[in-house]
């Protein structure tokens, strides 16, 4: 089935659920002026309907293949990948001091989700790779950005990050990496890790890994903790690729889906110890590791988007010429299209994909804010939003991703169980997301522990009010259609205020007690936010037709609000009864 980029949805969310014009008038987002964000986007539209999306069944079958000690890429992609780093999609947010272009958080992560629906295997490897690029220009020495940062922005050179060892998942207090100083500024690092997405590969020439290890004498836990930068070529004096360094590919994993990703088990120090750099300070690897992986948190967010917006295209093509039934009044069989339930499904794979659209591009929105603005107040609140908005567009959209894919294998029906339908594939590799980047139940502990006491609430309080402004801006005005809309989302809005009353009494007097709930609430928030963004966006999409405007997808963009509101966010009462009576259920079980 062919992709086609859904430029004009997400340019709409961008502008009315990320406040992408307001930002061109008030000069936050100047650089996107005068068609810049639109010409941008229809680049890479075109690069990844035509030449990203073909090898995504390619990349399926052929799979990554570690041969000799060397990992062998599917036909295509390491010259779709070196056409598309030519053409500077690599460079787009990064510094302009090397290299990069310096355009905003927000028109990158709207080109994330393009290259991702159109091929998620293919973009995990530039994905990463912006994450590294972010850590080593935020924390490496002077040396180190020199040597590396300009052939990564440029996507000559690609990033991984290597946090997970066999007894070290999600617990880095396991760690047992080691760095041994060497008294010349380098260190000699010696351990395993598995996992590491695109550790090994022949697209480019060089790879840069990231990795957490432990010093000598280092205090226990997360505390003795280090960064480490350890390329698998060393590089020359001109900055050429020269020897090998003591870091192999061991193992590829056979995994559920993204078959053309290689995952791979890394081996540094066979024969001497690899040699690598300090990236940051002795023992503060996480702090450094951690603007790598919101990063990437966002991006993942955004992966889940990617795959629900490609499940869905998937089966609404499926749904308009698959025949089965007669649907009420129909003389013959009808397209499954017609029946409602296949169009409540449909409804639901598409509004909660736009949700999670606009939950990711209000994150990229609110970081912009944190890194452009000059006044410290503003900069701290959005900081703060962006803090807030990071797991709940992690979790929620990657959940998102799974369930839609989900929903897509069901409207094809037992063809979609197949793989010659393609349908299978999109549910196998949403799969990772969930896991990925800290699993989203780390996501929902990291909001309700670490997110919502930010400014003693008010961060969170200021937040929710937003929503609920939303929501009674659709309940006021004069149709019947938005006062349902308004209705169900300030219900929305005031089960969530409960819910984090009962966060905020239970934190510290009883945290397991929140802890359990932590899930649902996540979802509730999600709930509320995504419903008050689609709120927004009919909004404008009711001020657009009201002024002549006759394209279908403004009426659309009404719709799925509506169904959105009365579908999904009429559920947020449910959410907050497990958040706040059904703790005491969770606890009692397993308890010996």
């Amino acid at each position: 089935m062919t992709y086609r980029a859904p430029v004009e949805d997400i340019l709409f969310a961008m502008r009315h659920a990320a406040g992408l014009d307001r930002g061109v008038e008030d000069g936050l987002y100047a650089d996107l002026a005068d068609g810049v964000a639109e010409a941008v986007l229809e680049e890479a539209a075109k690069f990844a309907e035509e030449r990203i999306a073909p090898l995504n069944t390619v990349g399926d079958k052929e799979m990554a293949r570690l041969i000799d000690g060397k990992v062998v890429m599917p036909k295509g992609f390491p010259e779709a990948y070196r056409d598309w780093a030519a053409g500077g999609w690599s460079s787009v947010a990064a510094e302009p001091d090397f290299g990069g272009q310096g355009l905003p958080i927000l028109l990158n992560i709207a080109c994330t989700e393009i290259w991702n629906s159109a091929n998620l295997a293919f973009a995990l490897n530039p994905l990463l790779t912006m994450g590294a690029v972010e850590a080593v220009t935020a924390h490496g020495s002077e040396f180190l950005k020199k040597t590396f940062l300009a052939k990564m922005i440029s996507g000559e050179w690609t990033g991984t990050m290597n946090l997970t060892e066999p007894q070290a998942g999600s617990d880095l207090n396991l760690l047992t990496s080691r760095a041994d100083p060497v008294g010349d500024g380098t260190y000699r690092i010696f351990g395993q890790k598995i996992f590491i997405t695109y550790g090994e590969h022949d697209i480019t020439d060089n790879i840069v890994h990231l990795v957490l290890a432990r010093l000598p004498g280092a205090p226990p836990g997360t505390r003795g903790i280090s960064l480490f930068l350890v390329p698998k070529f060393l590089p020359n004096a001109d900055g050429s690729p020269g020897a090998r360094n003591d870091v192999r590919c061991h193992a590829l994993e056979h995994k559920l889906g993204i078959h053309a990703s290689p995952t791979a088990t890394m081996i540094f120090g066979d024969n001497g110890g690899a040699i690598g750099w300090l990236v940051g300070e002795e023992n503060k690897g996480l702090n450094c590791m951690f603007t790598m992986m919101n990063n990437a948190r966002l991006a993942v967010g955004t992966q889940g988007v990617a795959i629900a917006e490609r499940a869905f295209q998937h089966a609404l093509a499926y749904a308009r010429e698959r025949k089965q039934g007669r649907a009420v009044g129909a003389p013959s069989a009808s397209p499954i299209i017609e029946h409602p339930d296949v169009k409540r499904m449909l409804l639901e794979m598409r509004t909660k994909t736009a949700a999670g659209r606009a939950l990711c591009l209000m994150t990229a929105a609110a970081l912009d804010r944190y890194h452009r603005l000059e006044d410290p107040t503003a900069r701290q609140a959005a900081h703060e939003e962006a803090s807030i908005l990071t797991p709940v567009a992690k979790a929620f959209s990657t959940d998102i991703g799974i369930e839609v894919a989900s929903l897509g294998v069901q409207i094809h029906g037992g063809m979609g169980f197949v793989e010659e339908t393609g349908a299978a594939q999109h549910y196998r590799d949403a799969r990772i997301l969930a896991i990925y980047e800290g699993t989203n139940g780390i996501q929902a502990i990291d909001l309700v522990q670490r997110k919502l006491p930010l400014s003693d609430g008010a961060r969170v309080r200021g937040m929710i009010a937003g929503y609920r402004r939303s929501a009674e801006q659709a309940r006021t005005i004069n149709d019947p259609a938005f006062k349902r809309v308004g209705d169900r989302l300030i219900s929305a809005v005031e089960a969530l205020e409960r819910a984090t009353d009962f966060m905020f009494a239970n934190l510290k007097s009883n945290p397991n007690a929140a802890l359990a709930g932590a899930t649902p609430y996540l979802r509730l928030f999600a709930l509320a936010s995504g419903g008050a963004s689609l709120a927004d966006q009919a909004l404008a999409a009711r001020v657009a037709m009201a002024a002549g405007d006759t394209d279908p997808r403004q009426s659309r963009r009404i719709a799925d609000a509506r169904f959105f509101a009365e579908n999904l966010a009429a559920g947020a009462e449910g959410f907050e009864l497990a958040v706040t009576e059904g703790g005491e259920a969770v606890m009692a079980e397993f308890a010996d």
